[in-house]
């Protein structure tokens, strides 16, 4: 369940209006520029970019790029761009310069739907004019290099079929693919975790656990290492828990000395539309403290409050 809904009465030439009064003059109106932009839809944010243009012939970006800064300009403006082109962008920058985030091309490529992965690529060429394929395959390699090129075919089974004799079978290859032999097989984790619908792989998983005594969790940590152990454990969560994969994440983010905020702002604006309700509900259970509380600890003024609007501050 969405945490951000579209508004009813939605009135974008009214919006672009209080916008462009929050804006005008001397100082800015953040509360304005708030609670606006974190009430609205994406697709209503779109429709208020276009009448703002329309009604000043200025851009409503340019304008809020040079009237924001820090964390919270980053956060308006992640919640301004399409999630295909958002999250096009945040992998982009995942590989552009020297080094790759690795943890962001796991999050995004092992944990969207293959029509979110079909409009990724597609908005990742018409925004750089590059290959999304191509370019994960030249900024990993091995076996995270076919994970992730797996992943970027979109073609996951979606149905909510689940064959138990096949899961039993698929259960014993992952089996004898790693704890069975010496050494691992990782082609055959891939091609099931790559390809199984999600019902299907809480049916592999239940049926590992049986043969190897252990989730597949603990298998995957004792198979694998490093980033491809990263990508096979958020698939794997993501197949048990959805919720539970990014309540997990978020509190990752701002734990500890300083906060990760580019995951906590990517995690926030991109689920706000999708299943944020269902997170809060995790980090609670999970963590034992309210997920708006977490973000009050841990961030401050504009950004704080526009980061507890998104996830919902009830």
């Amino acid at each position: 369940m969405a945490s951000v809904k579209p508004a009813d009465d939605f009135d974008p030439e009214e919006d672009a209006k209080v916008l462009r009064k929050a804006m005008k003059g001397f100082g800015t109106d953040e509360d304005a520029i708030i609670d606006i932009l974190c009430h609205r839809s994406n697709d209503q944010r779109q429709e208020i970019e276009s009448m703002f243009k329309q009604a000043y012939g200025k851009d409503l970006i340019d304008e809020l790029k040079s009237e924001l800064g820090g964390n919270f300009e980053k956060a308006i403006l992640a919640m301004m761009q399409k999630p295909a082109v958002y999250d096009a962008t945040c992998l982009r920058k995942a590989m552009k310069g020297a080094g790759t985030d690795e943890s962001t091309l796991i999050e995004i490529m092992c944990t969207r739907k293959n029509d979110e992965l079909t409009a990724i690529k597609e908005a990742y060429t018409a925004e750089f004019d590059r290959d999304l394929e191509e370019d994960l395959a030249s900024e990993t390699s091995g076996h995270f290099e076919r994970l992730l090129v797996s992943m970027c075919q979109a073609n996951r089974d979606e149905s909510y079929e689940v064959d138990e004799g096949e899961a039993e079978s698929d259960a014993q290859e992952l089996f004898d693919a790693g704890e069975g032999q010496w050494g691992t097989d990782e082609s055959t984790f891939n091609m099931i975790l790559a390809l199984r619908n999600f019902n299907q792989l809480r049916a592999i998983f239940s049926a590992y656990e049986k043969i190897a005594g252990r989730d597949i969790l603990e298998g995957i940590k004792s198979e694998c290492g490093g980033s491809l152990e990263d990508g096979y454990l958020t698939i794997a969560k993501g197949a048990m828990d959805t919720p539970g994969l990014f309540a997990e994440r978020l509190y990752k983010s701002m734990k500890g000395l300083g906060t990760d905020d580019k995951t906590l702002i990517r995690i926030v604006v991109t689920r706000s539309e999708i299943d944020m309700v269902y997170i809060k509900a995790k980090y609670l259970e999970m963590y034992e403290k309210p997920l708006k509380d977490a973000i009050e600890d841990d961030c401050s003024g504009d950004y704080k409050k526009c980061l507890v609007r998104l996830v919902g501050d009830d």
